[in-house]
């Protein structure tokens, strides 16, 4: 049923200018550019032109930097475009450009030319990077949009990190993470060489590192030298400083099997490390390798313990050759050590005047593909705007400390690439605040914080399918998903309790004399009730059952696949959530999920019934994003959808995941045909960001005519709007339309002296 929501609006048109229609034709141009040629991450300052620039050859009129207009016609050449005397005009010119880092800054101007400006050739390569995410072709045409972009980074330090000492991987896989990380504008790749599994690192001093009978996990693959020195060239050409890490003493037992310790306290220990780390600064000079990692982490355990000056003889030996000596904290610390840089992980902050690096909350090894993503887009990296002398910057982790069977599982169990995107922004462009509230669910329907979080998503989305094919990218479109939660029920340790939710489905319940309602409609693909790291989320209990409720509308009858987890798992320190479940069970806290009232069986595990501590026996089913999808029957019309989530004091995340998707030549899409509502506390609602007001001036063109807008939000619980202008008793224009979320919708009219009356109506999704 059709309900007026804005009513007698009158509208006095006016002749203007003529200029002052073209400008609304602008503005729906401009957007129409910056949806379809989105840039991650978002530019300082960006403003998108009028049109795009085609062009099937180019010019280089004038460069101040050869390596990078080189690159830049690599690329081009790479994609069919020729170099001509006439072609699109291209100049590369060294300018100094006065912001905050500026050594990494750079300017884009695309009209009829493309002009870039640069402070050095850092700038230059990041221009770059810019420029080829815009780049489309068609044919054999080369396709940019104008714009104008003045844009630098808010950190200096913007670093991702992987472990290979635990589970090696390849030159080639890492090269191909690399080669993603200096897209989005990463320049820091912190290599993990050594842990308790293997030292990755080939020593001709000390071959023994390599031997088999040292290594635990991947005996026989480590770093020859070369490898190492092709890495460091490689990342060299793209700005990326390698910081490699020895960690120590902690986490050595592989480099005290090979040498035969019995514990770092070992007078042999220090000189043979002394020597490894002198051999490690032999491989580069200092300008392309400034600084060395030394560990110093989780000495727990009485055989990692060494005596006094142990530490600080590492430290001076780093300092003496010229590099920034970096550790961790929390870590070993030193009482007369005042210049090592700190980073940080869990929640420790860092010592009193020291530089540090943000690694707090950034570990990918336990980060949900949906969840996940919002803690990344709206954490304040070192909890400021921008870097300065001792806020660097950040750098993401990925610490899958579990065995793998294969090295490609890395990437398959962790969302390594969307990580790496959505952390791209927060780390380059900066963040006003830092948002903890959102570190675990996704803001409320209607606020601002949502929005913003939508907008950056589409950019995600568009990013995924046109450069990420073949990749693991394990995200999709999240915000269109919305449950009702209640809860928690008490079950006085009873997980398999019912209650009255299972029978029928109403406002409120009154339980053991307490009123339990449902909440508003909750957005994302996964719900955390209550975070793992205590992070802010649904509740604070600490047991109960949850019950979720959606209704998922299909326009056919059809077996739709989903991915559906409970109790998510980390690729971390064996099976953190409890033991794993049985057969017949979704975890071990026995959840339910009913579609249209039949139950939904859980996959055939092919691992069932597993200890914690199970750290050696590689993942190969256990969360929903890298096993098969389960299949559900779904009815033509609105489906009803009710999951049970409870909680025992055994288990380590108490979260939910109940998604659609659509498997496309093995890549995760939306599955766009279905849609979500939540029906309880949520009404049909449309919010109106721009309508045409009593007596708004409107321009007019040379015959007349003149462009209104109506511009606003609808929810998930509307399925269409019409819009409707009158002029007198006549209605002059009609415009029906399906509800996606944001609309802007312009209406032509004639631009005499009339009255108009604009009338909005919305449908409900039933």
């Amino acid at each position: 049923m059709f309900t007026k929501t804005q009513k007698n609006v009158g509208c006095l048109v006016a002749f203007f200018l003529m200029a002052m229609f073209h400008v609304y034709a602008n503005a729906s141009q401009n957007r129409t550019l910056e949806e379809k040629y989105p840039i991650i991450p978002t530019p300082q300052k960006i403003e998108y032109g009028k049109s795009v620039v085609t062009f099937k050859a180019y010019q280089m009129v004038h460069t101040d930097f050869i390596g990078e207009s080189n690159q830049l016609k690599s690329f081009f050449k790479n994609n069919g475009i020729s170099e001509a005397p006439d072609g699109l005009r291209i100049h590369m010119i060294q300018e100094h450009i006065p912001v905050h880092n500026a050594e990494e800054a750079y300017k884009i101007q695309i009209d009829s030319e493309i002009k870039i400006w640069a402070t050095t050739s850092k700038g230059a390569y990041y221009a770059l990077k810019t420029l080829q995410q815009v780049f489309r072709q068609q044919g054999d045409l080369g396709i940019i949009p104008q714009l104008q972009i003045t844009d630098w980074p808010a950190f200096k330090v913007r670093g991702f990190m992987h472990d290979t000492g635990r589970n090696f991987q390849s030159v080639a896989q890492l090269k191909e993470q690399l080669e993603v990380l200096s897209q989005y504008k990463y320049n820091v790749f912190h290599w993990h060489l050594t842990d308790d599994p293997g030292w990755r690192l080939e020593s001709k001093l000390y071959p023994q590192l390599q031997n088999e009978d040292a290594t635990s996990r991947g005996k026989g693959k480590f770093y020859t030298q070369d490898d190492f020195k092709e890495i460091l060239a490689f990342c060299k050409a793209r700005h990326i400083t390698v910081i490699p890490e020895f960690d120590i003493p902690g986490h050595s037992r592989a480099f005290r099997n090979a040498m035969g310790f019995e514990n770092m306290k070992d007078v042999r220990a220090l000189p043979v490390l002394l020597d490894l780390f002198d051999e490690l600064m032999g491989l580069a000079s200092a300008e392309e390798m400034p600084y060395i990692h030394i560990g110093t982490d989780e000495v727990r355990n009485k055989e990692e313990y060494v005596p006094e000056g142990f530490v600080k003889s590492i430290m001076d030996r780093v300092k003496s050759n010229d590099r920034e000596l970096i550790v961790w904290k929390e870590g070993i610390e030193i009482e007369e050590d005042s210049t090592s840089i700190n980073q940080l992980w869990a929640q420790h902050t860092p010592r009193k005047g020291h530089r540090f690096i943000d690694s707090r909350a950034n570990y990918i090894n336990h980060l949900d593909p949906f969840a996940g993503m919002s803690r990344l887009f709206f954490q304040q990296p070192t909890r400021q705007l921008q870097s300065d002398s001792l806020a660097l910057g950040g750098i993401l982790a990925a610490w899958p400390d579990n065995n793998v069977a294969k090295e490609r599982d890395i990437l398959i169990q962790n969302p390594i690439y969307p990580s790496i995107v959505f952390y791209a922004d927060a780390i380059w462009k900066g963040r006003a605040e830092n948002k903890l509230e959102y570190w675990a669910k996704l803001p409320p329907v209607g606020s601002k914080e949502l929005e913003e979080f939508k907008a950056f998503e589409d950019k995600v989305i568009t990013h995924r399918d046109l450069f990420f094919e073949g990749k693991e990218f394990q995200y999709i479109r999240q915000t269109n998903f919305e449950w009702n939660v209640i809860g928690p029920f008490k079950h006085n340790g009873n997980v398999n309790l019912r209650f009255p939710v299972e029978d029928s489905l109403v406002a409120s319940y009154n339980i053991d004399k307490k009123e339990y309602s449902w909440s508003q409609p909750i957005v994302g693909g996964t719900t955390h009730f209550k975070h793992f790291f205590g992070f802010p989320a649904v509740t604070t209990e600490q047991t109960g059952t949850f019950y979720a409720y959606t209704e998922i509308y299909a326009p056919d009858d059809r077996v739709q696949d989903f991915w559906i987890g409970f109790q998510g798992w980390s690729r971390s320190g064996g099976r953190r959530v409890g033991p794993f479940p049985d057969q017949g069970q979704w975890h071990t806290t026995n959840p339910k999920i009913w579609v249209n009232g039949l139950a939904i069986a859980p996959p055939v595990w092919k691992q069932p019934n597993l200890g914690t501590r199970t750290d050696e026996i590689p993942f190969i089913d256990e969360d929903y994003f890298f096993r098969a999808p389960t299949k559900i029957a779904l009815k033509k019309g609105w489906n009803k959808v009710l999951l049970k989530i409870p909680q025992d004091k055994n288990s380590w995340k108490w979260m939910f995941t109940c998604v659609p998707i659509h498997l496309e030549n093995g890549a995760v899409k939306e599955v766009k045909d279905l849609k979500f509502r939540a029906i309880f506390n949520s009404k049909p609602k449309v919010s109106v960001t721009e309508f045409p007001k009593d007596n708004q001036l409107y321009a007019r063109d040379a015959t007349n005519n003149a462009t209104i807008t109506v511009s606003g939000i609808a929810d998930s619980t509307v399925d269409s709007l019409i819009v409707k202008v009158h002029r007198d008793k006549n209605v002059v224009t009609r415009e029906a339309f399906k509800a996606n979320g944001a609309f802007s919708i312009p209406l032509k009219i004639e631009a005499l002296k009339h009255n108009y009356t604009v009338e909005l109506f919305q449908k409900k999704k039933d």
